[in-house]
């Protein structure tokens, strides 16, 4: 624990103001996290888009009396905090990271590449934690910020780092290299990823090694190019192993055999001439190439062959994501049961803290395993976790929490332990459980998957999952092309693009997005009784939903004289606060909805009428053609007659209200036209119309299904419906899928249309999709099996590839996704 006064002079920052000097335990950069107030310390981070100086009041309400600000503040709110400042928050972050590093003479191991670093670090973690107490990254903390983060976990009581590195920019490494000061390093590959941010592939490899600069040693796959010439010009003082198959490497891979579940992998080690041989417990490539940095850095590091091999044998897949999906009587199941160490602890339950849906919040917690700490110290901290959230129940599973946690828990709420999760199964009435959110917590070997599984709404085996981060992701990279002060209007009508309202809106309130948008009260509505807070447009209203719509505090778009009076009516009838925000539709040339110029004297004169009784919160319209090359002209002239609009209302009413007219694809094409606010759409699902933008987005959706069959046909058969489907002069292995046309697979897509992804090749569909199935030609895919997963869209193909395939666009294929398709949400 750092006293105040060490951070202030480790960072060289001015103290503002001090009222004591006491001990730090806990780093914040996010104002959502709970911590134990008197040993947090809060970093105010200005950011293009967010301040985390505007946070400081809010935060000295909830009992925080610790910060580090960039500017001065107003200290008449804050009598009683220290405040430090500085030039830099995140470098003074970095600062004190540093520091806690050179405390420790402990090996540090920093892993980097453009993919698997997360995977080789758990993978490491598990082949060495018998002979080590190990600190390592949680998650995939591996930027400026996550690797400070990951350093801070470093203590006494440790014998071994593991860290990973990640960069998108030249002269990031420099910076974590000097946090790190790496021991032994593992670079795992060399790939697209973040290419953008870089002149070439050979500049991006050059940055990354500067992580191994000064290292005792590092491995490497020399089958990169850019890679192996960028080692050529490194400093001697690091030793660089390779690994590949070339015949000039340090360990030549020889031969690799799949069997079964399993791979044969033979390896040579160039100097002691002699030939190594692996039983891999994977087939995949990205799994073989992962391993074989592991396999390489522990012969290195000093195991041996048998032990490696040992090890190999109980080697787990590694959970890179925390679940949420449906489960009985209408409780939600966030699924994070694959590790139980305490920093991914403390991220499950600020994860668990932004579920509002429901008041009672469980917790299913397992023993912590290998930590290497002493079990009350342990449990005792894990308990003043669990005691800073408001939970409704805890319940254990295992010896050691019901030992040393659940006799602190009993006075706080409801806890109950068990020795193992079949005791649990066997002895708890599940049924108590309604309308809940429960997270279930804990070390693979309890198997809670059996309770998950237990618990989980019984539904259709096709799924639809949706990636948050993926979500949060494209917010921040259209937030980047917008100014500051530009607000972002998030559209989640249609259930979020058939995503998901609920969890798509609460993902972006937490990241801070500044209003929702819905096309139907009912969505706003099921939005705000999941507790969320944001302001909420709703597209088409109509008069019979205007008290429904007031008693939920949705705002709606008014865009004829009728609409307009109905709902000050409405207004009259309600005893709702006044002024009640609206928004004006501007007709510009969609011809859709909205005032024309025509209309505008009496939508003033009506405006006026109304005195107090509306606030007109923004004033907006919608470009027909945003994302046509050829009609530009058409909506710059929309733009001109949008903005001509806005004056005229604005002069007359003595009002200046949001202005937006800008779509996705509009925030692309026309910068001169984000005004106020934009509204984003199928833009943050991860589908650019604009294509200009498509590289830097992330997959938001990939609609999932598997193999129920797979049978050998004649030739000269014919396969489904209409004897379309036809095998021709040879027999075909076909494989039917568990989707069809009620599913949102359209029937377009039928006999060769389409492909989908099985074992990383891409199937053919065959003869007609039908309702519930369809069928795919596997002949020329070895292997395939009842159970494999299938990929209809999502990396590959893509959900734009599809709907090219099926003479539509992405937006019609993403909404039509059936509402019997499970939707899976997770956090990577």
């Amino acid at each position: 624990m750092l006293q105040l006064n060490q951070i202030a002079s480790l960072t060289s920052a001015r103290f503002l103001q001090q009222v004591s000097n006491p001990g730090i335990q806990h780093f914040l950069l996010d104002s959502r996290q709970r911590r134990e107030h008197s040993k947090a310390l809060f970093f105010a981070i200005r950011g293009r888009q967010h301040d985390g100086h505007q946070y400081i009041k809010e935060l000295y309400l909830k009992g925080f009396r610790n910060f580090i600000v960039q500017t001065p503040i107003n200290l008449s709110s804050t009598p009683e905090a220290n405040v430090l400042q500085v030039p830099d928050s995140i470098q003074a972050l970095q600062q004190i990271a540093a520091s806690q590093r050179q405390q420790f003479r402990y090996p540090v191991i920093a892993i980097t590449g453009s993919n698997g670093k997360t995977i080789v670090k758990e993978w490491l973690f598990q082949m060495l934690w018998q002979d080590h107490v190990i600190v390592r990254s949680p998650k995939s903390y591996n930027s400026q910020i996550g690797v400070p983060l990951s350093l801070l976990e470093m203590r006494s009581h440790h014998s071994l780092g593991i860290f990973e590195a990640g960069i998108s920019l030249p002269n990031e490494m420099k910076q974590l290299a000097k946090m790190l000061k790496c021991d032994y390093g593992i670079i795992t590959n060399l790939g697209s990823a973040h290419d953008e941010g870089f002149d070439n592939r050979l500049q991006k490899a050059k940055e990354k090694l500067q992580l191994f600069q000064g290292c005792k040693w590092f491995v490497y796959p020399n089958d990169y190019p850019e890679l192996s010439t960028a080692i050529l010009s490194m400093s001697r003082d690091s030793k660089a192993i390779s690994w590949g198959s070339s015949k000039l490497s340090d360990y030549q891979l020889i031969a690799l055999k799949a069997t079964g579940n399993s791979t044969k992998l033979q390896m040579r080690h160039h100097a002691s001439e002699t030939s190594i041989h692996f039983d891999i417990p994977f087939t995949d490539q990205a799994s073989i190439e992962n391993l074989c940095c592991c396999v390489v850095f522990l012969l290195e590091y000093g195991l041996s062959h048998q032990q490696i091999q040992n090890r190999l044998r109980s080697l787990e897949p590694v959970a890179m994501r925390l679940e949420m999906k449906q489960g009985i009587n209408s409780c939600q199941l966030i699924n994070d049961a694959y590790n139980s160490d305490l920093q991914s602890l403390r991220i499950a339950l600020d994860f668990l803290d932004q579920q509002q849906q429901s008041q009672d919040k469980i917790v299913v917690l397992s023993d912590l395993l290998q930590t290497g700490r002493a079990k009350p110290e342990l449990y005792s901290e894990v308990a003043e976790l669990l005691k800073a959230r408001s939970l409704t129940e805890v319940v254990t599973i295992g010896p050691e929490s019901a030992l040393h946690l659940a006799p602190a828990l009993t006075h706080h709420f409801q806890s109950k332990s068990y020795e193992r999760s079949k005791d649990f199964l066997a002895q708890h009435d599940l049924s108590l459980w309604s309308h809940a959110t429960i997270l279930f917590k804990g070390a693979r070997k309890f198997h809670f998957e059996q309770i998950v599984n237990k618990l989980s709404l019984k539904a259709h085996q096709t799924r639809l999952e949706i990636n948050l981060n993926a979500i949060a992701h494209n917010l921040r990279i259209y937030r980047s092309l917008l100014d500051k002060h530009v607000k972002v209007m998030a559209m989640v009508k249609s259930a979020a693009y058939g995503s998901g309202s609920t969890e798509v809106a609460k993902t972006l309130s937490y990241h801070k997005a500044d209003y929702l948008a819905v096309a139907y009260p009912d969505e706003g509505v099921q939005i705000r009784k999941a507790g969320i807070q944001l302001p909420i447009m709703v597209m088409n209203s109509y008069p019979g939903s205007f008290e429904i719509m007031v008693q939920n505090q949705l705002e709606p778009e008014i865009f004829n004289i009728e609409q307009l009076d109905q709902f000050l009516k409405a207004l009259q009838r309600s005893q709702v606060p006044l002024p009640y925000p609206i928004h004006i539709k501007l007709e510009t040339g969609m011809n859709r909805l909205g005032f024309g110029s025509k209309d505008i004297r009496e939508l003033i004169e009506t405006c006026r009428k109304a005195n107090d009784s509306l606030e007109i919160k923004s004033l907006m319209s919608h470009l027909s053609v945003s994302d046509t090359p050829n009609g530009k002209a058409y909506s710059l002239q929309q733009i001109e007659t949008f903005k001509s609009l806005c004056n005229t209302i604005n002069k007359q009413l003595q009002i200046a209200p949001l202005r937006h007219i800008l779509n996705s694809t509009g925030v692309v094409n026309f910068p001169e036209a984000h005004f106020d606010m934009v509204r984003l759409g199928i833009g943050l699902y991860g589908v650019d119309p604009s294509n200009k933008l498509q590289q830097e987005l992330q997959t938001v959706a990939s609609l999932k299904s598997f193999v129920s069959q797979v049978k050998t046909v004649p030739a000269h058969s014919s396969i489904g419906y209409g004897r379309v489907g036809q095998t021709g002069n040879e027999p075909r292995i076909i494989a039917t899928i568990a989707i069809g046309y009620a599913d949102g697979y359209f029937r377009s897509l039928s006999d060769g249309k389409a492909s989908v992804l099985i074992r990383g090749q891409l199937a053919p569909t065959i003869g007609n999709i039908c309702m519930d199935m369809c069928m795919v030609d596997v002949s020329d895919i070895p292997g395939v099996a009842p159970g494999d997963e299938v990929l209809l869209f999502g990396e590959t193909p893509s959900v734009e590839q599809v709907a090219s395939w099926a003479n539509t666009i992405a937006y019609e294929l993403m909404t039509s996704i059936s509402q019997r398709v499970k939707r899976v949400f997770y956090i990577e």
